[in-house]
């Protein structure tokens, strides 16, 4: 891929690499835009088979978060960062640390966070080289985990778009399929769970030990994870990687709504019209998943409070149906809504403030 072209395209500022032979850490950190604020965005740990692959994942997350963080009124920009290793056996203190030298050298500019591969424990370490984290353990007076956040900001989406299909939010007697049952999806099955009676759920991982974590909760069937596209459910929810929904998938899908906390479900903006097109209600990812993203952000500058972090994640609920009610306004995609949701925003502090230094 051609970088340069790629970050003019699509309008980021910064895109830095960074390595250390002594520890192994070959890093990259892509700054989206920063017109509403630092850039804030998670560093997660992935082995990507080739560089390419690994520049073109972080500054597509990267601008995901700037869409995020606007749509969810909070005052931050999109950033993500990115070490390519494999986080069962490369990671390491002095990689942590390493990393963490990297996020100093930036000036504020980009805030890290906890992302996929990371733990809380590596967070404290990249905190031993920069101020600029958060999300770090409550024992450092931090939010902690942000799983548990996102979750139920999930679960909020859900109701929202259930209102939008049924007439009512309530998911009582509902069928969910969950593809991929990490943190996230087992938080936001025990919200469902909390409130909702008869909710039955199809599951599929790829780790064992997932799987044994979610057959512990009621109503649960695991399915291969070739076979859970083709489940019949009412709510089809996409909590792994991205790029699952493309031209071989969407075809197969056999539910009313999507709504997951997987970053980038579509492999092309197109195919949320594709979607669309099957009768299917899509909820943008990064609208329903932003409860980590407002969870860590209720750290900077301000002491943080979980009541606060859960009243701004609940109003999910209330962006779902602005991005619905665009769509409908507009004839467009909900993905294209809430892109214009996003972008509205951005475009009105622009005239008030530049990039932050």
């Amino acid at each position: 891929m051609n970088v340069l072209d790629y970050m003019e395209r699509y309008g980021h500022e910064q895109f830095s690499v960074y390595t250390d032979t002594s520890v192994g850490l070959r890093a990259f950190i892509a700054i989206h835009d920063t017109t509403l604020g630092p850039a804030l965005g998670g560093v997660r740990v992935w082995p990507h088979p080739t560089e390419e692959a690994a520049v073109t994942d972080v500054l597509r997350l990267s601008r995901g978060m700037t869409y995020k963080s606007a749509a969810a009124g909070l005052n931050f920009g999109g950033g993500k960062g990115l070490i390519m290793a494999d986080s069962r056996k490369d990671k390491s203190e002095s990689l942590m640390r390493a990393f963490g030298r990297f996020v100093e050298s930036l000036g504020g500019r980009y805030i890290t966070t906890e992302d996929v591969g990371m733990t809380l424990q590596d967070l404290e370490q990249i905190a031993q080289e920069t101020s600029h984290v958060t999300g770090l353990p409550i024992s450092m007076g931090g939010s902690g985990d942000t799983s548990p956040m996102t979750g139920f900001g999930v679960y909020q989406g859900m109701r929202a778009c259930a209102k939008e299909a049924w007439g009512s939010d309530s998911l009582a007697g509902r069928v969910v399929a969950i593809q991929g049952f990490g943190h996230t999806a087992t938080a936001l099955v025990e919200n469902i769970l909390k409130k909702e009676e008869g909710v039955k759920f199809f599951v599929a991982d790829i780790n064992e030990e997932s799987l044994s974590r979610a057959r512990q909760y009621p109503g649960v069937q695991v399915v291969d994870p070739d076979d859970i596209f083709s489940v019949a459910c009412d709510i089809f929810a996409p909590c792994a990687l991205g790029g699952i929904l493309n031209n071989k998938t969407i075809p197969r899908l056999r539910c009313r709504i999507v709504c997951g906390s997987a970053n980038n479900q579509l492999l092309e903006l197109e195919d949320a019209d594709a979607v669309q097109k099957r009768g299917i209600l899509y909820a943008p990812d990064y609208i329903v998943n932003a409860g980590g993203v407002i969870n860590v952000s209720c750290e900077v500058g301000a002491t943080y409070s979980e009541d606060a972090a859960r009243e701004k994640t609940a109003r999910i609920y209330d962006n779902i149906q602005r991005v619905i009610a665009i769509s409908k306004k507009q004839d467009i995609s909900t993905a294209r809504a809430a892109d214009h949701l996003a972008e509205e925003r951005i475009a009105a502090m622009r005239k008030v403030r530049q990039g932050y230094l």
